[in-house]
């Protein structure tokens, strides 16, 4: 695999850029977010009937005789991703998101009126018949204070944001590159394809739970994650299986905080964990799409890569879920940005 680094102010559209080459983009007010090119190339999408086994198993986690697993198709299926494009070397930030605020005004779905956010419930309760999902549909929660019950950090990833805010801050930036002149023609900012996102993060890799591979022991120090970490004013960590070690935090992690351990073989930080990344695509139940799926009616934006609640078998490459709308925001859903060809759905 290629492993070429470089960096430029502008996009050369006469050229091809080399894998991994980074791309800075200036959001003012001293914010900056990085893009890196990923290039054409094929991988298969999905999971074999020993990954899933391995997910529901002690190890996994993942609770068993679900219908879960089977969102990942029944076998993987070989896939092209035959334009390339730049992506996110993270997920966006809460401080790039504030810029984005800042400069457009934009108010979010969970802050219109009669918005709502999923959130950690403070008054949750770990007893041996607690529920296992400690979740609750708030008013007066956002992106600004997502319920933590700790201070936000500017380098936070940004959560309780739908499909729609991701949306709108990828419009925002492709209208103000191109007004600098920076945004060669045909190309634009937006959500990646469920496609993109899933040969972006096995980073050059076939077939394995992980961007690393398929030990979870080799995960330390790599990703965000259930693990052995205490809730916030209590004694106690999250319930059911987890990853035997501390990552440091019960709940989200700072962007690439883990350095170059957590990023996989293109660049990206943070592909498995961390939260949900929100992808362009309507949600197929049968498995994802080599070209985007989009649908007129009952628009179930496909989220991917787990969160910091999720057990390791959740938090595999291949997992995929539906969203229940595109209005819909969590404290565990952000999204990663890619640039490339327009395939938005207008």
């Amino acid at each position: 695999m290629a492993t070429a680094h470089g960096n430029s102010n502008s996009f050369r559209s006469d050229l091809k850029p080399k894998q991994n080459t980074v791309k800075k983009l200036d959001l003012g007010g001293g914010v900056s977010l990085e893009v890196l090119y990923i290039p054409p190339g094929e991988f298969k999408m999905g999971s074999t009937a020993a990954e899933k086994a391995w997910a529901t198993g002690i190890e996994g986690g993942a609770t068993p005789g679900t219908a879960r697993e089977s969102y990942e198709g029944e076998n993987p299926r070989p896939m092209r991703v035959k334009d390339g494009f730049w992506m996110g070397r993270t997920e966006v930030s809460v401080g790039q998101f504030k810029r984005f605020v800042e400069e457009s005004g934009y108010i979010t779905d969970a802050e219109k009126p009669g918005g709502k956010t999923q959130v950690f419930d403070p008054e949750w309760k770990i007893t041996a018949k607690a529920p296992p999902h400690p979740w609750i549909s708030v008013s007066g929660k956002s992106w600004r204070d997502p319920n933590f019950g700790f201070p936000l950090r500017n380098d936070y990833p940004v959560v309780c944001v739908s499909w729609n805010d991701g949306k709108a801050f990828c419009e925002w930036l492709t209208k103000r590159e191109r007004a600098a002149g920076r945004l060669p023609k045909g190309l634009e900012y937006r959500l990646p394809t469920e496609a993109e996102w899933e040969y972006a993060a096995r980073g050059g890799l076939e077939g394995t739970y992980y961007w690393w591979g398929n030990d979870l022991s080799d995960g330390e120090g790599r990703l965000n994650i259930s693990a052995i970490d205490f809730l916030p004013g209590r004694n106690k960590t999250w319930p059911l299986a987890k990853a035997p070690w501390s990552d440091g935090f019960a709940f989200v992690s700072p962007v690439d905080h883990f350095g170059e351990r957590g990023r996989n073989g293109f660049g990206l930080a943070d592909m498995c964990g961390g939260v949900w990344e929100i992808v362009l695509d309507h949600f197929d139940p049968k498995g994802g799409h080599e070209e985007p799926l989009f649908t007129d009616q009952n628009y179930r934006p496909v989220c991917r890569s787990g969160n910091y609640f999720d057990v390791p078998g959740n938090a595999r490459i291949a997992v995929r879920l539906g969203l229940q709308g595109v209005s819909y925001s969590d404290s565990r859903d952000g999204f990663r940005i890619a640039l490339g060809v327009a395939r938005d759905k207008k």
